[in-house]
């Protein structure tokens, strides 16, 4: 029988997980940590990393992307965006229904289950998606951590957006809902009212800020009528944040993305259709009340909503461009420069991209740095200052939102399940992840 892996971090500044900080060492076996403390003595580790200098977070847990694969894999596939995942101290992630074909059945979850476990090097999950007619499937599919509804933004089948079919799906069962919530009838009569204009930037006055209020209303009146999970997607605006600091039931959770928190609409007169995103960028005073409301704890957890498209297709004239942008492999270092920029704390952005999303989606032993957890971390530079560089991202689509940020806190290390799979600028396509199991 071969001997265990094992693998210890020396000399690294650990985040505890009550939020404070030790200087010392993180020993490893086969996929669990196993001891945390100042000092660790008398063992020999199948690796070693010195650590001097670095601080050791829980790896990152991205509860929303799209890596489109199956169907669209010219955008990105399975393995490209779990290598940018790596790149970026992602070590797991929650994965969309919008492929081709849709994951609406057990028959398509099963297919994406198994391209990941020969392609992901990272540990994963995928939502089921909810249409008028798959009901049966969203209460017995599995493992899943949860049904996607796009109440908006979106065409053919996963469009669920009249009252009475979102109101069969729930009142049925009690799995997460996860809502886009954006409202397709205001979208489609803001539309038609600003049909003609070509300039990216009216993305945000069609789908407005209204859109995205009413749908997070009706979300939100479901959820309290039938008491269920309901966890809300990329909020974006102050309207939905006011709203859930006043009426956000204990069993509603809530996420943002760096984009909303660090963009807004002056980015189309800089950068365009890479810009263009549902739903859409915001104003100045969106990104503060949203920053407030995460440090207050209204919202709970960051998510990139990682959507990416060729530059090709984001060169077509507004409205053909796609909506969407890449993140997995800017989110972490975005998030802790905003920390040295004494926006949030550092311990608040492990917390928010790690344990808390670990906590809303049941994921068990992932999200803190203790005995008896998984070893999914990652070891990040916070005193080099690195910009965004096209030529040096992972993703299959290779731009970024973000290209000329200069930034902190690029992982230099990171650790899925005890494995190096990146390291000082080198991925190491040979660990694979697991599929991540949900205790709901």
């Amino acid at each position: 029988m071969s001997s265990p892996i094992s693998l210890l971090i020396r000399n690294a500044r650990i985040i505890l997980p009550n939020g404070e900080w030790i200087m010392g060492n993180v020993q490893t076996r086969d996929r669990q940590i196993v001891e945390v403390a100042p000092e660790i003595s008398q063992i020999t580790p199948t690796t070693e990393i010195d650590a001097q200098g670095l601080t050791l977070l829980p790896g990152v847990i991205d509860p929303q992307v799209h890596f489109r694969e199956p169907g669209l894999e010219h955008k990105e596939d399975l393995f490209t965006a779990s290598c940018a995942c790596a790149k970026g101290g992602v070590t797991s992630f929650l994965e969309m229904p919008n492929t081709r074909p849709l994951t609406t059945t057990q028959q398509t979850l099963d297919d994406k289950l198994q391209r990941a476990s020969h392609k992901c090097l990272v540990n994963y999950g995928f939502f089921i998606g909810a249409t008028t007619e798959n009901l049966p499937d969203l209460l017995s599919a599995k493992p899943t951590p949860g049904i996607k509804i796009f109440m908006g933004s979106m065409h053919g089948q996963l469009l669920v957006d009249q009252d009475a079919a979102l109101e069969a799906i729930f009142a049925k069962g009690k799995r997460l809902i996860a809502v886009h919530a954006e409202d397709q009838a205001r979208i489609n009569q803001r539309r038609q009212e600003f049909a003609g204009i070509h300039d990216p930037a009216i993305h945000s006055q069609i789908q407005d800020n209204q859109a995205a209020m009413l749908a997070t209303q009706l979300a939100l009146k479901l959820s309290q009528k039938y008491q269920r999970r309901l966890h809300i997607l990329h909020m974006s605006t102050a309207q939905e944040a006011d709203l859930l600091r006043q009426h956000k039931p204990s069993w509603v959770t809530a996420e943002v993305t760096p984009q909303h928190l660090l963009l807004n609409t002056d980015a189309y007169e800089k950068i365009g259709t890479l810009a263009q995103m549902n739903p859409p960028l915001r104003s100045p005073h969106d990104n503060e009340v949203l920053w407030q409301a995460l440090r207050d704890g209204v919202i709970d957890f960051i998510a990139t909503d990682h959507a990416p498209h060729t530059l090709a297709e984001k060169a077509q004239e507004y409205p053909n461009s796609p909506s969407g942008m890449p993140g997995v492999e800017t989110s972490l270092p975005l998030m802790l420069t905003a920390a040295i920029q004494s926006k949030c704390t550092i311990a608040q952005v492990a917390h928010w991209m790690s344990k808390a999303v670990a906590v809303a989606y049941g994921i068990p032993n992932k999200g803190a740095i203790a005995p008896g957890y998984d070893a999914d971390l990652v070891l990040v530079d916070l005193d080099t200052y690195r910009p965004v560089r096209r030529e040096e991202l992972l993703t299959k689509c290779r731009w970024s939102p973000f290209e000329g940020w200069n930034l902190t806190g690029w992982p230099v290390t990171t650790i899925v399940g005890g494995q190096i799979v990146y390291h000082n600028g080198q991925v190491n396509t040979e660990v694979r992840g697991q599929a991540l199991t949900f205790l709901q």
